[in-house]
């Protein structure tokens, strides 16, 4: 099982790159973001997925663990193959991926082409309470060490994990809790401090009375 591969670019393709390593070339297939960040005769460093079926031996790199992880994330979402699943990455980061996620914002999953709004609405179903508890902490984040990982940790993102992290133990799902908390946010132009990010949560989250 190969996990990761350093090397000299040789060939770069419509979603794919040649690894020469040592005299030996591999290809892997990449998102293009990753794609972008690289230029024929680089010594480069992919992390990789191996996937082996029947027919075939495939190997997808990543530009480091964080995209990695969401690649295996959404890859676990019925519907969501290893194609789509790198075109997603290509077009949004993880942490625009995790806020997309939050918010159920369905438009923001569907600019990826080829993810229309059925399969768009599983993965926010699916990856809800997942992409909530990475970012409360509560499950092995991505990559702490990746500045595109998707915790922020200082200023309005430690505020956010900080509210949502008090509604989860009020009761309310990870997932519920992080979504009402950012969308407040982001409506409140990050001027929210913890405690009024709280308070508009609970309002937001609170049963509708009929």
């Amino acid at each position: 099982m190969i996990a990761r591969l350093k090397g000299d670019v040789d060939t770069i393709g419509d979603g794919w790159v040649i690894l020469d390593v040592n005299g030996v070339g591999y290809l892997a297939f990449c998102s293009g973001k990753t794609l972008a960040r690289m230029a024929i005769g680089d010594a480069i460093k992919l992390e990789i997925e191996t996937h082996v079926r029947e027919d075939h031996i495939h190997l997808y790199g990543f530009a480091d663990e964080t995209e990695r992880d969401w690649f295996r994330l959404l890859t676990s979402v019925q519907g969501v193959g290893a194609k789509v699943g790198l075109a997603i990455l290509g077009v949004l980061s993880g942490d625009e991926l995790l806020h997309t996620i939050a918010a159920s914002d369905k438009a923001g999953i569907t600019r990826t082409p080829g993810v229309g709004p059925k399969l768009a609405t599983r993965i926010l179903s699916e990856l809800k309470d997942k992409v909530g508890n990475l970012a409360l902490g509560s499950g092995r984040a991505p990559h702490a060490k990746s500045a595109a990982g998707p915790v922020d940790t200082t200023g309005t993102g430690s505020n956010v994990r900080d509210a949502a992290s008090a509604l989860v133990n009020l009761g309310y799902s990870p997932g519920d809790a992080l979504g009402a908390v950012s969308r407040i946010a982001a409506a409140m132009d990050g001027e929210a401090d913890v405690q009024d990010l709280i308070r508009a949560g609970l309002r937001d989250l609170a049963p509708v009375e009929l």
